[in-house]
């Protein structure tokens, strides 16, 4: 599989942001705007879409379930943990570890779609889809956490009114009681979703400022190692100790080397933390994917 030609897009776009807001009249000021547009309704509505858009079949695939949910409480308590290991915590700023923290255990949902297909049909589809219906509601509440904290807001009030926490618990609700988008409604939503991820991607790319990432060598190098190193390891951990299947091993390995979300990036700044550190973390695990889903995927599996 040409795992480079999978990521294109999505570097690209970032890449496009970059030049139009450095080299264009539409600058951070325009950027800003989109931000808002991007956090506040676009990416609810992707979100909440690809939650709904297939049954979630929790039984058949309890064991993955657990695997998934397992190893992403493992990221997230690697990552939370960062400032607190001996020597090189004091070298992390707690306040942008608390920005990108999110980047450890959050993946990117369209790259996961598009390799589960590839890899695995129809059923790698729907397994992937699970995995997303479960995992993101505990990967949102994660990346919100400690932001929250460490900018002394009350945690559940920001739960409250995040959209995209808001729009993942109305999708995940709304499967489970067996809502379906209408199809004359689904190509209008599937068309705001497509325009989210390049909106998302190009917003990452206009925030983007490499000398962020040379000032916190050691935040970045960490979140970045659990992200496409740690979590295929624990992944592969998982799959043999709950025996799961060739197709559902194949699945979870592939979900644990995905680039990070986009949206850590629109999530950092709208919250008012270090984005454009964020959009870097964002960049360079977009670049690192075309060597984290090989390993996983080839010497792993």
């Amino acid at each position: 599989m040409n795992f480079a030609q999978l990521l294109f897009p999505d570097f690209s776009l970032i890449l496009c942001g970059y030049l139009v807001c450095r080299y264009t009249a539409l600058n951070r000021a325009v950027w800003e705007k989109v931000e808002s547009l991007v956090y506040f309704f676009l990416f609810p509505v992707l979100l909440f879409q690809s939650i709904v858009r297939n049954p979630l079949d929790l039984g058949e695939a309890s064991s993955l379930i657990v695997a998934g949910l397992l190893m992403g409480s493992v990221a997230i308590a690697l990552s939370y943990g960062l400032p607190y290991l001996p020597v090189i915590g004091r070298h992390i700023d707690r306040r942008d570890h608390a920005a990108a923290a999110q980047v450890a255990f959050r993946f990117n949902s369209f790259i996961a779609l598009a390799l589960a297909e590839r890899l695995a049909g129809a059923r790698g589809l729907q397994l992937i889809a699970v995995l997303i219906g479960v995992c993101v509601p505990l990967f949102n509440v994660g990346a919100v956490w400690p932001m929250a904290r460490h900018g002394q807001t009350g945690f559940l009030r920001s739960l409250l009114r995040n959209p995209l926490i808001v729009a993942t618990a109305a999708g995940l609700a709304a499967n489970l009681l067996g809502f379906r988008m209408p199809g004359w409604l689904e190509p209008t939503v599937n068309r705001i979703g497509a325009a989210s991820l390049a909106m998302g991607l190009m917003a990452a790319g206009a925030g983007l400022q490499l000398a962020s990432l040379a000032s916190n060598k050691v935040l970045t190098v960490g979140v970045l190692a659990i992200r496409h190193f740690i979590v295929p390891l624990v992944a592969l951990a998982l799959a043999l100790a709950l025996r799961l299947d060739a197709v559902q091993t194949t699945v979870l390995l592939a979900f644990s080397a995905l680039p990070t979300a986009s949206s850590a990036y629109v999530l950092a700044s709208r919250m008012g933390y270090n984005g454009a550190y964020v959009a870097g973390l964002v960049t360079l695990s977009t670049l690192l994917g075309l060597a984290s889903l090989p390993f996983a995927l080839g010497v792993l599996r």
